[in-house]
């Protein structure tokens, strides 16, 4: 059942768990996510990355997502994460995605504002929900460094950065990075906690692969609504090719892997029996 980010945002928050994006990136990964999904009775956000199409065309992505969601029993989002190009934002949009990000955390305040609305505009004369980047979460989608302060979410620019750029969901800054990381993440909760009360759409964690259950269960705790899952489900499938008894399952070995992720991250978040 498609629905959009903006409905499986709205429970999460009512009944205050979280709810995982879990990006796919070929057949066994989306099949690993949903079949996690339909086991817990979860709700799913399920995505692809802009920086991913090259490694697997958005025509083939599009198929493979919209099928999912039209035949799943639980509620499932279809997001394309990371967007920075408009025209790749849209055909997002016209090709059923029900959530799209627009990612201008890279540029100035008032251009990231501007871009934002007029993203906003498109998506929602069509009913699809939308995400934005306030302050920079480390590393860019490949991992490069980590999260650096100077670089956090401004308390200060949260309730006018979602008012003039018309979000449904705001991606917070607090010290996490995208990729593996090269030292032990340190969150800043309290800056979290402070952006929770005066934000009045849900907050969204980048980077999520590689922190603690401890930091997770912190983050919800403190207004987290929609965490993104990549890394630790694309090395636990590496890992389980790598090691299969032999050629003719080690795709099935792969999607049983990724699977194990998310139903750890579907428990750990709460969302569990929430479908």
């Amino acid at each position: 059942m498609l629905v959009t980010l903006e409905e499986i945002l709205k429970d999460a928050e009512e009944r205050k768990y979280g709810v995982g994006l879990f990006n796919m990136l070929n057949l066994e990964m989306a099949r690993g996510i949903i079949e996690a999904a339909e086991e817990e009775k979860s709700p799913l956000i399920l995505g692809v990355a802009e920086v991913h199409l090259p490694l697997i065309p958005f025509e083939y992505a599009a198929l493979i997502m919209n099928d999912i969601a039209k035949k799943a029993s639980v509620p499932v989002c279809l997001h394309f994460d990371h967007g920075t190009d408009y025209a790749k934002i849209k055909a997002a949009v016209d090709a059923g995605f029900s959530s799209v990000m627009y990612d201008g955390s890279a540029l100035p305040y008032e251009e990231n504002i501007a871009n934002t609305l007029a993203v906003s505009k498109m998506a929602h004369a069509k009913g699809v929900s939308v995400e934005a980047e306030l302050g920079r979460v480390g590393g860019g989608e490949g991992g490069t460094e980590d999260g650096i302060e100077e670089m956090y979410t401004r308390v200060d620019q949260v309730t006018d950065f979602i008012k003039r750029a018309d979000i449904d969901a705001l991606a917070v800054a607090i010290g996490t990075a995208h990729g593996k990381y090269k030292t032990k993440p340190v969150l800043d909760i309290d800056r979290l906690a402070q952006i929770y009360k005066v934000s009045d759409k849900p907050l969204v964690l980048h980077g999520g692969s590689g922190l603690s259950d401890d930091d997770f269960r912190s983050t919800i705790a403190n207004g987290i609504r929609k965490i993104n899952i990549c890394t630790e489900m694309c090395v636990a499938a590496r890992e389980a090719y790598l090691s299969s008894a032999n050629h003719e399952i080690m795709f099935s070995d792969a999607k049983n892997a990724v699977k194990d992720v998310v139903v750890g991250k579907m428990r750990l978040f709460g969302s569990s029996n929430k479908a």
